[in-house]
């Protein structure tokens, strides 16, 4: 029996989940509930729900905070109305969102909520960032996050802090994407995008108040396979500032071993970027970062040397493909002509990979000093990661021996 496979994606799942939802706290005397409203955007006419869950034929819905209030100690979870990706208003909606359209544009944000004091782009996949970056104007920002990976940017959701001007809106639409989440849009924005059919164009006001944002927390959930839940506090970072960070030491049988020097004004800058886009990576990860665009993101391996070898071939790959766009208008992987390759491939081996003078940012210590040495071996010329292993004298050592500077953050920033 043949099927239509194709068919299977352009299926609306019509859900069933109820209008109105509550959790409750109990503690004895006490209880503290969060109430939740379904969310649905009426489309031509008819009031339309999440478009299915992560795969077609799973029912999904979308739920924004209402009423209610949690205190637990001393964090107090953000107030009901204060909403974001909950609640995002559909300028422009061929197919309207499903739940990882959802997902995607809101770990955009989770990460733009700590980049608010320039233009800054956002380009999400699979609720991992292929591409972020900081610009003088929307239009550099986006340019530069899109770029740093063409290629998985293809059907990403793409969130920028400022308005879209129609100079951004002209690079978007040379691609194809799903989303474009916004504050606001220019004139004659919408009539360009209207040239992208399918494109879900978002506005959420919010997002000029976004700086607002940057020490919110919410009850995270996460449901295991036989209905039980477990609950945390979402993750915060809390280092912000150089001054927060650590110059990297360590003890290790009596001796004292220091980090021998101290990273840049660029360098600051750049570590300080990477970790604040590690919020909204998956772990295990690494990311290589330089000039406020990240060069390469390698996520959700289970060994830190590994992964950090993911981002490190990933940087090679996207700087051959950048190259290759630039020059001939076409992916590297389909230029046929062998010369043409070899000395792109020339290019970037020189170049390794675009990672000559980036910063590393790891989201938990390294063990050992190998994990330090993927990134050494390309050039980076500082790295940031919490600290704390037994080991971290290997690493100090390593560095040193590079003259490569090191800061701790003191903190982990696992994402599972």
């Amino acid at each position: 029996m043949s099927k239509d496979l194709k068919a299977a994606y352009k299926t609306i799942m019509d859900d069933h989940f109820p209008a109105k939802m509550s959790i409750t706290f109990d503690e004895g005397s006490e209880k503290q509930s969060l109430l939740y409203e379904k969310v649905s955007w009426v489309i031509d006419d008819v009031a339309k729900g999440l478009r299915y869950g992560e795969n077609p034929g799973q029912e999904a819905a979308l739920y924004k905070l209402v009423n209610g209030n949690l205190s637990l100690g001393e964090v107090t979870c953000i107030q009901p109305g204060r909403w974001l990706a909950s609640d995002v208003e559909l300028l422009q909606s061929g197919k309207h969102p499903g739940k990882t359209n959802i997902t995607d544009a809101d770990n955009a944000l989770n990460i733009l909520r700590y980049l608010t004091d320039r233009p800054c782009a956002v380009v999400v996949k699979h609720n991992n960032p292929c591409g972020v970056a900081r610009g003088e104007t929307m239009a550099e920002a986006y340019d530069k996050a899109n770029m740093a990976d063409r290629l998985a940017a293809f059907g990403g959701a793409i969130a920028l802090n400022g308005e879209v001007d129609m100079q951004t809106a002209q690079l978007i639409v040379k691609n194809y994407a799903e989303v474009v989440v916004a504050p606001a849009f220019a004139d004659g924005v919408l009539e360009c995008f209207a040239s992208k059919k399918n494109l879900r164009v978002m506005r959420i006001e919010n997002m000029s108040r976004l700086q607002e944002y940057d020490q919110q927390r919410f009850v995270d959930f996460k449901s295991l396979m036989d209905g039980g839940i477990v609950a945390q506090w979402s993750f915060l970072p809390t280092t912000r500032r150089r001054e927060d960070l650590i110059q990297a030491h360590a003890t290790y049988k009596g001796k004292e071993y220091k980090i021998g020097r101290l990273p840049t004004d660029r360098e600051y800058d750049d570590m300080l970027f990477g970790w604040m886009v590690e919020a909204g990576v998956t772990s295990n990860s690494v990311l290589y970062v330089k000039d406020g665009v990240t060069v390469g993101i390698g996520t959700g391996e289970q060994d830190r040397v590994g992964v950090a070898e993911i981002a490190r071939d990933k940087a090679y790959r996207k700087l051959a493909d950048r190259i290759c766009w630039n020059r001939h208008g076409i992916p590297y992987n389909t230029l046929q002509d062998q010369a043409d390759k070899s000395r792109i491939d020339e290019e970037v081996a020189e170049q390794k990979g675009g990672l000559i003078g980036s910063c590393m940012i790891s989201d938990a210590f390294f063990p050992f000093r190998d994990g330090v040495e993927v990134g050494i071996r390309e050039g980076v010329s500082a790295v940031i990661q919490p600290g704390g292993s037994d080991r971290d004298f290997e690493s100090i050592e390593a560095c040193n021996e590079a003259d490569v500077a090191m800061v701790y953050t003191g903190q982990r920033s696992f994402k599972h």
